[in-house]
Order: C-alpha cells, then sequence, then structure tokens
C-alpha cells in the first residue's frame, strides 16, 4: 500500500465544518507515518477530476472530509477500485457513516481510526447501488414526494438554509396526490400501484437520519425497496415522523421487497441518489456487492 494518503475535502460542508475537520483528520494520518496530500476542487466536477487523477496515480487510501455529497463523488472514483475509502463525516447528513456506525462530527477520532484501519489494513467490503447512467450512491435512492420536495426546494432562490425546505414540503402537501408507479423487481412481472414514494435503499437513512429504509444491509448484495402506498394527507402526517425511528415499516400502507435490481417508472418525478439529482423517472437501479472497501 502507497504511503501517500488523499484527503478529499469539501471546505464549505455542514457550514464550514468540512474546512475545520480536515486539520484534526490530517494530523492523525501524519502521526501514523503517512504522507497527505488533499485533494479541493473548485466544483463538484473540477473535484472529481482531481480525485479521479489521484486515484490513477496509486494512492494508498482516499479519506473523504464533508457530509454525504463528497461521499458520494469518493465512490464514483472509487468504486469497483482497490483503493479503500475513509470517513471523517462533519457534513448535515452523513447518512453513509451512520448506515455503517462511523464516527459522526468527531474529526479527530474518525482520522485516528481511519488511521489505525490503514495500520492494519483493516477494511470492510460494502455493496453499492448503481443507476443505470453509471452514477454510483451508497445510501438511498428515492423517488415521489421526497424528490418532489427537493425539485421544489432546489427551484427556491429564497428563503435560504434548510427553512426553505420546510417550505417547499407545505407546499408539496396542499398539491399532495399520489403517483402511478410502474416497479419491477429483478426479472418478475411489473408491479403497477399508486405511491406516496419509492425509496431503493443499499443503507438505511436519507435526509440526515431519517430510516426510510430501516433494515437495509449494506453488504448482503441486495437492495431493499420501500414503496408507500397511496396514502391520504393525514396518513402521510402520521406516517412521516416514524421515518426517523423506523417504525413507519409496520404501518399498513408500506411495503418491503428486496431484490438485486429495480426499475422505477412514472411521469413527472426525479430520482435522486445519496441527495444529488440523478434525473427523471425511470430509473433502474441494481446492487453491485463488495463495489467498494471502507476503512473502519
Amino acid at each position: 500500500m502507497s504511503a501517500e494518503i488523499t484527503l478529499f475535502v469539501n471546505p464549505t460542508a455542514g457550514r464550514g465544518r468540512g474546512a475545520h475537520a480536515a486539520q484534526p483528520a490530517a494530523s492523525a494520518l501524519r502521526a501514523a507515518g503517512f504522507h497527505v496530500r488533499t485533494v479541493v476542487g473548485t466544483d463538484a466536477e473540477d473535484a472529481l477530476a482531481r480525485l479521479r487523477a489521484a486515484v490513477r496515480e496509486g494512492t494508498g487510501a482516499v479519506i473523504a472530509v464533508g457530509g454525504d455529497g463528497v461521499v458520494s463523488l469518493a465512490l464514483q472514483a472509487l468504486a469497483g477500485t482497490p483503493v479503500p475509502l475513509g470517513v471523517v463525516a462533519v457534513g448535515t447528513g452523513n447518512d453513509f457513516a451512520r448506515a455503517l456506525g462511523l464516527p459522526v462530527r468527531e474529526p479527530a477520532q474518525a482520522g485516528r481510526l481511519a488511521a489505525e484501519a490503514l495500520k492494519e489494513s483493516r477494511h470492510r467490503e460494502i455493496d453499492l447501488g448503481r443507476v443505470g447512467d453509471g452514477t454510483w450512491y451508497g445510501t438511498v435512492l428515492c423517488s415521489g414526494f421526497d424528490s418532489r420536495v427537493n425539485d421544489r426546494g432546489n427551484r427556491m432562490r429564497l428563503p435560504a438554509g434548510r427553512f426553505k425546505y420546510d417550505l417547499a414540503i407545505l407546499a408539496e402537501l396542499a398539491a399532495f396526490r399520489p403517483f402511478p408507479y410502474r416497479i419491477t423487481l429483478d426479472d418478475g412481472p411489473p408491479l403497477e400501484t399508486e405511491a406516496t414514494l419509492v425509496a431503493v435503499g443499499n443503507g438505511t437513512s436519507y435526509g440526515g437520519g431519517m430510516r426510510i429504509c430501516a433494515d437495509a444491509l449494506p453488504d448482503d448484495g441486495l437492495l431493499d425497496v420501500v414503496v408507500v402506498g397511496d396514502c391520504s394527507r393525514a396518513t402521510l402526517l402520521t406516517v412521516f415522523p416514524q421515518v426517523y425511528k423506523g417504525t413507519h415499516l409496520a404501518h399498513p400502507k408500506v411495503t418491503v421487497h428486496r431484490a438485486a435490481k429495480v426499475a422505477l417508472e412514472a411521469p413527472g418525478l426525479t430520482a435522486y441518489a445519496d441527495g444529488e439529482p440523478v434525473g427523471p423517472l425511470p430509473v433502474t437501479a441494481e446492487c453491485v456487492p463488495a463495489a467498494v472497501r471502507v476503512l473502519a
């Protein structure tokens, strides 16, 4: 293994926590005898290009410092390679780290864990989801009510911050209706149903701890497909808060399937994976076993 480690940093993650977290992570790696170089792009496209170059040149590991956005970028460069990924989770959501039981908003501890794992050649092989266009994801691909909220929030210029998504939720509730889905699991017959949302999880949560796919395992070779059925507004308002504990899975309007490949079709909906827009449906997601090595 190369003694040079790449620190992949999103300096704006978690309202600036990314920049501050890079220092203790780098210190822990240097104290363990590793040479550290930092990759910071001018934007996501530039950052990914720089990271892919570092991987091609032979880095010993990539340590992603930030939130799920920077982890998602790292997965695009590391999936299918032997280069391990470490995570210093200091973003807003940190769902990838939560799913794997890694430290959250504890950069010094996360840096030490990555350094120890590297010294001991200790890693965990986990699955990833892969969307038909080649996009990799580690947590959840979602579509339906939640993706409509994302769409609306992303279009809003004001107010800033989380509050605009709260307003987007209220606006989508006012216009709420179930969506006609066509869902195909593996090579089985299509399921045509009215659904509020469909989430395809390799990990358990999205949105900073919303355990939409609470029983998903990142190393079982399958994706958990959670279908929230044709709820009324009142039922949706009852079910949605249960997502934080994962107890919504017991609700009669919720069904869970498991499959290695999932195709989703529904008019007028966008899919998001790891919180990033993938594109309009239809989309197909498949589980790729042991697609990435995570320092743990």
